[in-house]
């Protein structure tokens, strides 16, 4: 993990056609915005939140809006 990506509140990691990308949380901010905003039934890997392809960027745009920032990992 690069040292700007550390800085980040989230990184994403998926390529555009990925089905699944992986949205992980890097501060405390990030974490509390996963509770608020994700459904408690989200399926996770270790801390990182599974997101269908199709949400992804309403979720990034979301989580922006709320003034966090999210980089690819």
């Amino acid at each position: 993990m690069t040292a700007e990506a550390r800085k980040a509140d989230f990184t994403v990691q998926g390529n555009p056609g990925d089905t699944v990308f992986l949205l992980c949380p890097q501060s405390e901010a990030a974490s509390a915005w996963i509770e608020e905003h994700i459904p408690e039934d989200a399926t996770y890997l270790g801390s990182a939140v599974a997101i269908e392809h199709r949400y992804i960027q309403d979720i990034i745009q979301g989580i922006q809006s709320d003034g966090l920032e999210v980089l690819p990992a």
